[in-house]
């Protein structure tokens, strides 16, 4: 947990997310100056970042996805966000680095945190995501889509076969080029539409 003070972001922690981030010292200047008015404790609890989410997605329920979201940023498990923490969520999922974008993926699917993905975490994912969709949208998506039992098997059904061609769960290493490139995508897509923090990191 990063220290979090009043005024001014300490020039410590300004040196440490420039060098960890991508953000300008103007750019984190800002953001804690949002932060702090947002949240004067200076931690961000899980009802709260509900909340936040809820605003993004009115007409859906974004609820569960935001606990899941909410796992994988707390990267200290102490069931709360310091500022430190939501600035690097906010620049492994809005940065152009498609690795950073994987390394958030696979934590937000890896929802027990054991370093492995398995085809019941796919799922608990996907049914939190689809629950973020309006109903009057799901008819847009492909048929081979349009259910969050689809889309969960055709995930998995590309990252599930280990090299001996035997089912088994997803470990973030060892993994091959076409499943590795596949869950690129996905983590491209996930961060690219369902991801409030990207424009502003505590509220709109």
């Amino acid at each position: 947990m990063g220290n979090f003070q009043s005024g001014a972001v300490s020039k410590e922690m300004l040196k440490d997310l420039r060098l960890t981030t991508k953000f300008s010292e103007s750019e984190i200047a800002q953001w804690y100056e949002n932060f702090q008015k947002q949240c004067p404790s200076g931690r961000i609890s899980p009802e709260q970042f509900e909340g936040i989410y809820g605003k993004f997605f009115p007409d859906s329920d974004a609820k569960t996805y935001a606990q899941h979201v909410f796992r994988s940023f707390d990267t200290n498990e102490d069931g709360m966000l310091d500022f430190r923490e939501y600035i690097i969520a906010l620049h492994m999922t809005s940065s152009g680095k498609i690795t950073l974008k994987l390394e958030w993926t696979f934590s937000l699917f890896d929802v027990d945190k054991n370093g492995y993905i398995t085809k019941s975490e796919v799922q608990e994912i996907c049914n939190a995501l689809f629950k973020l969709i309006p109903k009057d949208k799901l008819a847009d998506l492909p048929e081979d889509e349009n259910t969050p039992e689809k889309r969960a098997e055709k995930l998995w059904n590309v990252f599930e076969k280990g090299d001996d061609g035997e089912q088994e769960g997803w470990r973030g290493t060892g993994s091959s080029g076409r499943r590795r490139v596949h869950l690129m995508r996905d983590g491209e897509r996930i961060c690219s539409s369902s991801h409030p923090v990207r424009s502003n990191p505590v509220a709109p």
